[in-house]
């Protein structure tokens, strides 16, 4: 990226100003990581699977008879795990947002960027196109010397097959990310009947396009440059949070560059490391760890394999390159040092009180909410045997995964009871809403001593749960007597 600045020109004879380059970052050519073999490396793949399994595969499980993990839209309704929230449960996804954020800084204070490095979207999905890169063009050296050949019919075919199976992949993810708005059987269904509605089709080719470009070509620049958490991530680190580091007391001075070097003692031995580069070149992000820590490292650990490699061919003692403390004290502090500390104690009971807090709502959630909304037209009246009328409309809605029957009934503050008409009897298919339009009478008596008055009132149903239990669930509202 580079940015134009404009200097003045301090000379009088009217030539136009100089104009001047100022580099930002610094120009390079495509990044092309080599493959790698190792425990993370094999740690990487098991996560891109299990991510990718979660990810592609839920929208297609069912609970209930219906879809596990859904956010319907169209309908206001979010079925999680057979768990069903409306609008006035938002409070719920909140908490579980701050809980999976807290998870996040726990992890990140206790072992660093791992969700970087091995969980994050823009990762496994490069890590994805990657593989699908080396299928048609090879590991690196191949990639690097097919870049530098001309156009010709082996690098067409190479480079077209790729991209579309790049775009094949992410058309799946696009679909696939609607489908959490959209149930996915339904979505599916459309697409041969070609009824797929408008912002299907925006939200589908919107994601196709941003995993398309992402992970195809911005790749590490994403990292680099837009993704913020690299950028605020060391503020919920501190000295004994696990880093991806280079043990220079041992490796240098590297072994080919010993005789070089002006500031080495002669008698010196050359260190571990033959400067092979291999941890440059298998580096996602295109970094030199050797360099110290650096905010673009997202601690994926593909430069310790390539290391721990290097090391047993030498007859080398691995971890030249480790996972260690930003202090140095790597595996030989004690775990439960790692543990008690007090970045990780504030995490770790926040999340405690979140995760209690939620469970505690949930648990206490009733089966069935309702809004009262009184009848606009007619707020009071009068009917022919003495008694006053009021009509109220009720929106209901079913908070469960199971049809609910239940009874209303309408209660004054003195204890007395109102009558309901026409009917009083509430039913609910599971996960629905309904609406029901009652008419609300006070007796006569009642309604000469309380001429001119609005009375509070209680509207209870009382509703059968699943495992038998009967519960009431209240809304207070008014009831209007006229003179």
């Amino acid at each position: 990226m580079n940015t134009d600045a404009t200097t003045p020109s301090t000379s009088t004879s009217g030539t136009a100003p100089a104009r001047v380059v100022i580099p930002i970052h610094p120009a390079a050519q495509r990044l092309h990581p080599r493959a790698s073999r190792g425990r993370f490396t094999r740690l990487r793949h098991v996560f891109v699977l299990l991510t990718q399994a979660f990810f592609l595969g839920i929208p297609w499980l069912q609970i209930d008879g219906r879809q596990a993990l859904l956010f319907y839209l169209e309908k206001q309704r979010f079925d999680v795990f057979g768990l069903v929230l409306w609008p006035q449960d938002l409070v719920y996804l909140t908490g579980l947002l701050v809980a999976s954020a807290l998870l996040l800084f726990l992890a990140t204070a206790l072992a660093g960027r791992v969700w970087c490095g091995f969980s994050c979207p823009q990762t496994v999905y490069t890590e994805i196109f990657l593989w699908i890169e080396r299928r048609f063009e090879g590991d690196r050296t191949a990639r690097l010397r097919l870049d530098r050949a001309p156009w010709h019919t082996t690098k067409l075919l190479r480079r077209g097959g790729k991209h579309l199976a790049w775009m094949a992949f992410a058309l799946w993810t696009g679909f696939t990310f609607t489908g959490y708005f959209t149930p996915i059987r339904e979505l599916a269904a459309s697409i041969p009947a070609g009824t797929v509605g408008p912002w299907d089709l925006f939200w589908t080719g919107f994601y196709t396009l941003a995993t398309y470009g992402n992970a195809g070509w911005l790749r590490e620049q994403v990292c680099l440059h837009m993704c913020p958490y690299a950028r605020f991530q060391g503020s919920m680190m501190d000295p004994r949070s696990l880093v991806v580091g280079y043990d220079a007391g041992r490796g240098e001075p590297r072994r080919q560059r010993a005789t070089a070097r002006q500031d080495a003692p002669r008698e010196s031995a050359p260190g571990a490391c033959i400067d092979c580069t291999l941890c440059v070149q298998v580096c996602p992000v295109g970094i030199d760890i050797r360099n110290g820590l650096q905010y673009e490292c997202i601690g994926c650990g593909v430069c310790i394999d390539a290391c721990d490699q290097v090391m047993d061919q030498i007859h080398q003692p691995r971890g030249l390159i480790r996972f260690s403390d930003r202090d140095g004290t790597g595996a030989s502090a004690g775990r439960w040092s790692r543990l008690l500390r007090p970045r990780v104690a504030v995490y770790g009971a926040l999340l405690g009180l979140a995760v209690a807090a939620m469970g505690g709502g949930l648990l206490q959630r009733a089966p069935l909410r309702f809004d009262i909304l009184r009848d606009r037209g007619v707020m009071a009246r009068p009917v022919e045997d003495g008694t006053v009328e009021n009509v109220y409309r009720l929106q209901l809605m079913n908070a469960t995964g199971a049809p609910l029957q239940g009874r209303l009934a309408v209660q004054d503050r003195l204890g007395g009871t109102l009558l309901v008409d026409p009917v009083d009897t509430v039913a609910l298919a599971a996960a629905d809403t309904g609406a029901m339009v009652v008419r609300v009478r006070l007796p006569a008596e009642r309604a000469l001593a309380e001429a001119g008055h609005t009375l509070p009132v209680d509207f209870v149903i009382e509703v059968a749960q699943a495992d038998g239990r009967r519960r009431s669930v209240r809304e207070s509202s008014t009831f209007i007597v006229p003179r």
